[in-house]
């Protein structure tokens, strides 16, 4: 099987291909080394996914990316394509080199605070963006597509745990609402075209390759290098934290599910099914590090919900998803990586 991934050399994204290439499938790679954060980083996934162990000499981002070109170019098995998926020609030149199976489509702009100072890129983005391949899906007959959406639909959501069949009319960040509108316009698409489709709500994730922005991998950096991190509100708020590889599991299900079944559109949460607060990620971070925080406390802020909690039961009856990695040995997988990798 042929699977594009978009997003293919971020956090989740570069498991994915590391997974879909062990398992012999061929994976094209859609990434535009966004400067959401610092390129090399995902030069490093990239490189790490399949499997190269280069010493490489960083110089800048134009000519970085060439040589990572030229390292992974002779994966038969791979394709990597430097390519913004706003890019509606550039998309349609991959479209038209290759015969694609499933559109995995992980690529976005990410982070809700952020996208309160940018909605208009986000919405080109995470909307104009999706529009654009699933038009090429249609047009190329790919029907098979799985989508990332996030938890953060579901907003200060009242009902916990969330379940799929909650409203989710009121998102409280651009980001969230560009994500409600994915699933909305995929559902058009789904009906319109035949494209087969499941939409995924991923809850926190966190593990190897972590994003720096996330709190965990913010937060262990920090603490390692005796700073101050900025911590906002009173410790309570509380999430859904999700290792890598139960999201990997989840979303391999759902390629397998897809590919055996027609007439398909599902929205599906992926979490791990156990909450934990603020406080008590810093207290487990802390405990590995064997070191305390130093704390610079400020006001909540704008557009962070409250707390989030999957209600996961869709995800085991339909796809056989079965999340494995509790908190604690999650974080402790997470240290080791961190330690192990070059600060």
């Amino acid at each position: 099987m042929t699977y594009l991934v978009t997003g293919g050399s971020g956090f989740i994204g570069s498991h994915l291909v590391e997974y879909l290439l062990q398992n012999g499938h061929s994976v094209i790679n859609v990434d535009n080394f966004d400067d959401f954060y610092d390129y090399k980083i995902k030069i490093k996934n990239t490189l790490e996914s399949v499997k190269q162990s280069v010493n490489f000499q960083f110089t800048n981002k134009e000519e970085d990316i060439k040589k990572l070109i030229s390292v992974v170019s002779p994966i038969s098995s791979y394709c990597f394509y430097y390519q913004d998926i706003v890019d509606e020609e550039g998309l349609k030149k991959i479209f038209q080199n290759h015969k694609i199976d499933v559109v995995i489509h992980l690529a976005a702009l990410a982070g809700v605070r952020p996208s309160i100072e940018r909605p208009i890129d986000y919405a080109e983005v995470n909307i104009l963006g999706s529009m654009k391949l699933w038009e090429l899906c249609k047009d190329y007959g790919v029907k098979k597509f799985i989508c990332a959406s996030s938890s953060s639909v579901y907003g200060n959501n009242k009902k916990v745990p969330f379940s799929e069949l909650d409203n989710v009319d009121r998102p409280i960040s651009p980001y969230a609402a560009t994500k409600k509108c994915g699933e909305i316009l995929g559902y058009t698409y789904h009906h319109l075209y035949d494209i087969d489709m499941i939409q995924l709500r991923f809850f926190t994730v966190y593990g190897a390759r972590q994003r720096p922005d996330l709190a965990i991998h913010k937060f262990t950096k920090i603490i390692s290098e005796n700073g101050e991190i900025p911590f906002y509100g009173d410790g309570s708020t509380a999430r859904d934290y999700t290792f890598i590889e139960d999201i990997i599991d989840g979303i391999v299900k759902s390629i397998k599910y897809l590919e055996s079944h027609k007439g398909v559109y599902e929205i599906i949460n992926l979490g791990e099914n156990q909450v934990v607060n603020l406080r008590e990620v810093l207290s487990e971070i802390e405990l590995n590090l064997g070191k305390k925080a130093n704390l610079n406390k400020l006001p909540m802020q704008a557009g962070d919900v409250q707390k989030t909690k999957a209600n996961i039961n869709k995800a085991k009856n339909l796809i056989g998803y079965n999340p494995r990695t509790n908190f604690q040995n999650g974080i402790k997988k997470f240290m080791e990586w961190f330690l192990s990798k070059e600060i």
